[in-house]
């Protein structure tokens, strides 16, 4: 029946019309005649259809077959539909209408049944006396076929689906994550003590519906419920069925139900009793994931929030459970000050982290280590091998810095009245070239989305600063301090491998697209070039060149006269860190005055040099170094201005020296 049904359903979407070949009898016919020009996905009628019936239908060994009922509920571009929770309830009122069944599963349409023995599972929960009375659903955990060996965009999402909900089912159960879940009808019409009254009888939860399934007002019933202004002024949404108001519907609405007293069961059997497919391009993940994020902060954001809210309904740690959730797009601040302030910082050599031996660096160093061994182990246990962990932890720092971002960006731009946002569905059609990249375990980045643009710039950025740190440990010149940096720096280029083979190594249509590379590579560049150059780091410069200044006026050992240093001293400027002792002349002396002495011959104390050269001993050499003290006495006191605000001028000093150089002869 079902490969009938999709040979035809492929027919009638290519030719864009319902042979009569196809229409069996009338009561189909009545059916399809709704369709008519001007009904439109966002536009249409109610309509509903008994595909099979359990009193009459049966298989081929003779069983009856259960109820299959197709319903599309009203739309109106006038009125708001809710996305997925208003189906969920059209669908809750239209089953009341018809069957009432007490039990009621929600499954996603690309989810299907993988144990048959799921049912009786439940049943258990459902007739334990001990927690029957307050027992809201049971939520299996959901899974997924299709994946490839190692999990490359981390779809399994282990820890909300497997991991965290063991915890929540030891406090009041675990969180309703939207399918695979197993609702007591009762649960959604009200706390356990306190239900809430309905306008229609028919559809209470206790309600016996004694009707056939096809009788005229059982089916005036259900397309009266399943009108799109059926629930104007009523209490659906907010205090019956599922909960309107997030984007994450499930997760808004097991949270609510839990607040209202219900519980929930956890149920995790060795066989997967729901299997389901996985989008297989980076940006259908991330996409979905940043739908989840603006969701999560319009609860977080509300009179329900789950800190305050929360702690009031279910206690404080069930309430901290539902805020590790409710506060996840936040991660998107710490992501990105780790994926661009220390590689930044170690570009122009400036120490952010404790250094070696100090007490902080290690408590650093083992909440880092201690953190990503936790993870690590917890993925294991759960049946995760090492391969899926590490994708797994390099999803989550792409997310922090894609979906959790740009979704945050979009929650805050949407509160203000700037942008709106809208339910988009996550794209799972399987296209041959991508399937096959997939399964080969090479990401997908063919689409220009400004999702990549700050992943591409954190992988450029990462792979500068590690370049020009290496570079500098290689010349002997890196600064103490900086081993974290470069490790940290390391170890996010070696999770942008897979953005590097994207930008320059590929060719297929799942690259970087050229216009992704260029815009992140701009504004990488800009970043760069624009971060400011810390002044303890020309200090640092300035100490080297300060010893590397005194041994080679230390060689000039033949000049007929010392240098006069006194003369460069015209003002004083801010002392360098650490300079080094001057000798009082160049020869007969072996004191040596401090950049705190109160020799009055010299008064070097207070200046910031550069590297500077010196030339062979004589009046030329000394020349040499006098214009050369000259110069750089000039710059870095206009570096200092700038700094501090004031005005380079140069001294009566210097402008003395500089006649006396251009009166000497040559």
């Amino acid at each position: 029946m079902y490969e009938d049904m999709k040979v035809k359903v492929k027919h009638v979407v290519d030719k864009g019309d319902i042979i009569d070949d196809y229409i069996t009898d009338d009561e189909r016919r009545q059916a399809f005649n709704q369709w008519s020009k001007g009904f439109t996905r966002m536009d249409h009628p109610t309509v509903i259809q008994v595909v099979l019936d359990t009193s009459k239908d049966r298989d081929i060994s003779g069983h009856s077959l259960p109820n299959l009922i197709y319903v599309s509920r009203q739309k109106s571009k006038t009125s708001p539909h809710h996305f997925k929770a208003g189906a969920l309830n059209v669908l809750l009122r239209v089953s009341a209408a018809m069957t009432n069944a007490p039990i009621v599963l929600t499954q996603d349409c690309d989810m299907y049944s993988n144990d048959p023995g799921t049912p009786l599972r439940v049943l258990c929960y459902l007739s334990d006396p001990e927690i029957k009375s307050n027992l809201a659903f049971i939520q299996f955990p959901q899974r997924f076929h299709g994946l490839n060996e190692y999990d490359t965009y981390a779809s399994e999402y282990k820890r909300i689906f497997q991991i965290n909900p063991l915890g929540f089912d030891g406090l009041i159960g675990p969180n309703y994550v939207g399918s695979g879940c197993f609702f007591l009808r009762r649960a959604l019409f009200g706390g356990p003590t306190t239900p809430v009254p309905l306008k229609i009888s028919e559809l209470n939860p206790d309600h016996a519906v004694n009707k056939p399934i096809k009788s005229q007002s059982i089916l005036i019933l259900a397309h009266h419920v399943a009108g799109c202004n059926y629930e104007n002024q009523t209490q659906w949404g907010s205090k019956i069925g599922f909960r309107y108001g997030s984007l994450v519907e499930d997760f808004y609405t097991g949270y609510r139900l839990q607040c209202e007293g219900w519980k929930s069961v956890f149920c995790d059997p060795e066989r997967a009793a729901f299997l389901g497919d996985v989008p297989i391009t980076l940006v259908d993940v991330l996409g979905q994931c940043k739908r989840w994020c603006i969701g999560l902060f319009e609860v977080t954001f509300s009179k329900y929030n789950t800190l305050i809210f929360g702690s009031q309904s279910m206690g404080v740690w069930m309430s901290l459970a539902y805020s590790h959730y409710a506060f996840w797009p936040i991660w998107c601040i710490p992501v990105s000050f780790y994926c661009f302030l220390p590689q930044l910082a170690l570009a122009n050599q400036v120490s952010i982290f404790p250094k070696v031996l100090e007490p902080w660096f290690f408590v650093y160093v083992f909440l880092v280590l201690g953190a990503y061994g936790q993870d690590f182990l917890d993925f294991v246990l759960a049946g995760g091998t090492a391969r899926k962990w590490w994708n797994a932890q390099r999803l989550w720092m792409i997310r922090g810095l894609t979906c959790f971002l740009f979704g945050s960006v979009d929650y805050m731009l949407k509160s203000v009245g700037i942008a709106t946002h809208g339910f988009s569905l996550t794209s799972k059609v399987l296209d041959d070239a991508q399937s096959k990249r997939y399964g080969q375990g090479i990401f997908e980045f063919g689409v220009p989305s400004p999702l990549f643009v700050p992943l591409t710039m954190a992988a450029i950025i990462n792979l500068f600063s590690l370049v020009l740190g290496m570079a500098g440990f290689v010349r002997g010149n890196i600064e103490e301090g900086l081993g974290l940096q470069m490790i940290l720096t390391g170890f996010i280029v070696l999770n942008c491998l897979p953005i590097y083979g994207a930008i320059a190594l590929r060719n297929d249509a799942g690259k970087m697209a050229t216009k992704v590379t260029v815009i992140s590579t701009f504004i990488a560049s800009a970043g760069s070039m624009g971060s400011p150059r810390c002044p303890s780091l020309r200090v640092n410069k300035v100490n080297r060149s300060l010893s590397r200044l005194k041994c080679a006026i230390e060689s000039v050992q033949g000049a007929d006269r010392a240098i006069g240093l006194a003369s460069l001293a015209g003002r004083p400027v801010p002392v360098a860190v650490g300079s080094v002792p001057w000798r009082t002349s160049l020869k007969g002396s072996d004191q040596w005055n401090s950049p705190n002495s109160n020799h009055s011959d010299l008064k070097v104390k207070n200046m910031i040099f550069l590297c500077v050269g010196v030339r062979t001993p004589g009046s030329n050499g000394q020349a040499l170094v006098e214009d050369r003290l000259l110069r750089l006495r000039t710059s870095n006191q206009k570096l200092l201005s700038r700094q501090n605000g004031l005005s380079p001028h140069m001294n009566k000093g210097e402008e003395m020296l500089r006649c006396q150089r251009e009166e000497r002869p040559s």
